[in-house]
């Protein structure tokens, strides 16, 4: 069973359009989570970002039976992370379970403290995130962007 993310935030979750950060801040996770939150915040370009995760699902599996598995959220979060940082698994999972920023950003309150990721678990549910997948994402996002900002008519000056 795959859900995209749980509806109802719990005691001590902090909505991930009401996440704070330094902006004054270099890091390059930063930037990233910066660009998830946006992608979060759209409720169009989430729709076609999650369309693109729902075709990692296999064919034929019930997403509505079965025990949980991790959310789409998630799995778009921590496999965004890795590849565009380019970490292994290990820094991953050090990252996912430590980093408070990045645990709010996955959804993680103070009732989730102790809930901690393990390796496997990442290698199983992040497999299918391929560059490929992500450079789909990439091109909804462009795309995006691009009628939100509409094209610039480019003026000739002599």
């Amino acid at each position: 069973m795959r859900k995209v993310m749980d509806k109802q935030l719990k005691l001590g979750e902090v909505d991930i359009s009401a996440i704070k950060f330094d902006l004054r801040s270099r890091d390059d996770i930063l930037k990233i989570l910066l660009g998830l939150q946006h992608i979060y915040c759209t409720p169009e370009l989430r729709k076609q970002v999650f369309a693109i995760l729902r075709e990692l699902i296999a064919p034929g599996v019930d997403v509505e039976n079965g025990r949980p598995g991790m959310y789409l959220w998630r799995i778009f979060v921590l496999g965004t992370l890795r590849l565009d940082c380019n970490w292994d698994y290990d820094r991953l999972q050090e990252m996912a379970n430590h980093h408070k920023k990045i645990r709010e950003m996955l959804g993680h309150g103070l009732s989730d403290a102790e809930y901690h990721y393990s390796l496997q678990t990442l290698k199983d549910n992040l497999s299918l995130f391929t560059p490929e997948v992500l450079d789909k994402i990439n091109q909804a996002v462009v795309s995006a962007g691009h009628a939100f900002l509409g094209k610039k008519k480019r003026r000739i000056t002599r």
